[in-house]
């Protein structure tokens, strides 16, 4: 790893970390003390989406519209981009499909994630359709974000080392599959039992 793992790899994850470190504050302040464990772990999830969203990707969306790429640009979000793009070219050559991808990412995953925020301190139960929605749209983006990749050889994925690979590529898009459908199977409980218990409700009258 000598030469792979640099300063800015440190900060970058750090970065990560202190956000997820904010999320989980925000958890136990903002929700009512008898909230939920699932509760509790949706916003927790869901407010480390909206700032990634917003700090990160929404960085680099900045470094990749108006003739800019984050090849060419400074500063620290541009360095932590050009560290990111050494596992996935496409992200320092402002790739119009991944470009097209954050743009509903920053503008419409984002504000969407808030709004569910607002929900859950509030306990609104309608919170459970946009989370359904939410959680669509970012398994779509993640899969539209690889197979097109995938499809034509890899060419822009750099899998040579354990850091691009398994933290960069791997664990940092992963999460992104794992926790959407996580909060779909929940969501879609409580829609379903909602629904079944009014249609026996119906059936009765």
């Amino acid at each position: 790893m000598d030469g792979i793992f640099t300063t800015t790899s440190l900060f970058s994850l750090l970065g990560v970390s202190a956000l997820a470190g904010v999320a989980y504050t925000g958890a136990q302040t903002l929700l009512p003390k008898n909230a939920s464990k699932t509760d509790r772990y949706t916003f927790m999830w869901l407010a480390f989406d909206a700032m990634i969203h917003f700090s990160f990707e929404g960085s680099w969306l900045y470094l990749s519209v108006l003739g800019r790429q984050v090849n060419t640009s400074v500063g620290p979000f541009a360095e932590m981009w050009r560290e990111y793009s050494a596992a996935d070219y496409r992200w320092g050559v402002s790739d119009p499909t991944v470009v097209s991808l954050e743009l509903l990412t920053v503008l419409g995953a984002g504000p969407m994630c808030c709004y569910i925020l607002k929900q859950l301190v509030s306990d609104d139960p309608a919170r459970h359709y946009w989370i359904v929605v939410l959680s669509t749209a970012e398994l779509y983006g993640g899969w539209m974000t690889f197979c097109p990749e995938w499809l034509t050889g890899s060419e822009n994925l750099n899998t040579s080392n354990p850091l691009y690979l398994w933290v960069y590529l791997v664990f940092m898009n992963v999460i992104w599959v794992v926790i959407p459908i996580w909060l779909m199977v929940e969501s879609y409980s409580v829609i379903a039992k909602s629904v079944r218990a009014t249609h026996v409700k119906v059936k009765a009258a």
